[in-house]
């Protein structure tokens, strides 16, 4: 799956807002940090750049996907962090796996 598709698969099923715009201007603005949405950006930015990707058309991996927001994961777990950012970040992760769940059984059909 490339990081488009994700982020596609993302922006049509998390309950927040995650795209703005296309794959590769929600990307833009995720890595220029003028997300409509500053955490949905700071995920995105990770994602894309801790998975060593070159382009919004590189593949990326399941594994590869949740590692690189591990960080921002652990911050909202503290007791002292906004509700809101964990349930955010958790919706997802659970995502992230429904994409290449989704991914995997179209490949086996």
């Amino acid at each position: 799956m490339t990081f488009a598709e994700l982020l596609d698969y993302l922006g049509r099923h998390c309950k927040y807002d995650i795209m703005d715009g296309t794959p590769a201007e929600t990307l833009e603005k995720a890595r220029n940090k003028t997300h409509k949405n500053e955490l949905a950006g700071q995920i995105i930015a990770s994602m894309f750049e801790k998975s060593g990707l070159e382009d919004v058309s590189a593949p990326i991996e399941r594994a590869a996907a949740v590692t690189a927001i591990g960080p921002i994961r652990l911050h909202f777990m503290k007791d002292d962090a906004p509700v809101e950012g964990f349930r955010m970040v958790e919706d997802i992760v659970h995502k992230i796996d429904g994409a290449f769940n989704d991914e995997a059984l179209r490949q086996k059909a």
